[in-house]
């Protein structure tokens, strides 16, 4: 199942949403434009490493800060699907969310969840010195808030059964629970130590999400709803220009 699109419109433009796709974009042609050796480079120290960053304490000096590559490693990605998906994700849920919460606040519920992400991957696997790029732990976040507040709010989902190919609506509570259940089954069955997917920073940012999302959203955002249908925009835009 591929999510397409969402049915819920928003109040406000999306601008840090904006803002971090065209960035995760800019630094990824930028990595592509690299030398193979020179990319590797990149991710090597600027990916975050769990025991590069246990081991922060005991050793002399570090190409870059194990506490900055926790930041770094939210924009690097390891190949076009990878950035692609982030991206397709955090477009689609993260307009809403952002509408929730205002332009500050979701920018700063964004990096907290990134870094709750990294440091449940890091506690997992703390003798890990893969480094660990892309920003799956901080939009996990934004799938959890969006969970909680939109539930009911239809997505258009591409599915795909062998050789049948169709596009239906799906309630996202549904969507992101079969996520969210994915992402732990995945957890349990692989080696956390092992390179590839980091399963526990999406099930970290997920729960970061859900934990800040009562303190971040603005209070007429209600938990469990449908989202604002297009009626329901329509009239409140005229009511703005009869004031």
């Amino acid at each position: 199942m591929f999510p397409i699109k969402d049915d819920n419109p928003t109040e406000t433009k999306p601008y840090i949403t904006c803002i971090l796709i065209s960035l995760n974009i800019l630094i990824f042609f930028y990595q592509m434009g690299l030398e193979e050796n020179a990319r590797i480079s990149l991710i090597f120290n600027y990916g975050f490493k769990p025991s590069h960053f246990f081991s922060y304490n005991n050793q002399f000096s570090f190409e870059v800060s194990p506490l900055l590559t926790i930041f770094t490693s939210m924009f690097l990605h390891g190949g076009i699907l990878h950035l692609l998906g982030n991206m397709l994700f955090l477009w689609i849920y993260g307009n809403n969310i952002e509408d929730s919460m205002g332009h500050t606040k979701f920018f700063i519920f964004y990096l907290l969840c990134g870094i709750a992400a990294s440091l449940l991957q890091a506690i997992i696997s703390y003798g890990s010195s893969t480094p660990m790029i892309g920003a799956s732990g901080a939009v996990s976040g934004v799938l959890s808030a969006y969970f909680l507040l939109f539930p009911k709010a239809r997505v258009l989902t591409l599915v795909i059964l062998f050789i049948f190919i169709t596009f239906i609506r799906i309630p996202a509570g549904i969507l992101i629970g079969f996520w969210f259940l994915s992402q732990i089954i995945n957890a349990y069955f692989n080696d956390p130590n092992s390179p590839g997917v980091a399963w526990y920073a999406h099930i970290g940012g997920f729960l970061m999400g859900l934990f800040l999302i009562p303190f971040f959203k603005k209070r007429k955002f209600k938990f469990f709803s449908s989202g604002t249908n297009k009626k329901e925009k329509l009239k409140r835009i005229r009511l703005r220009f009869r004031r």
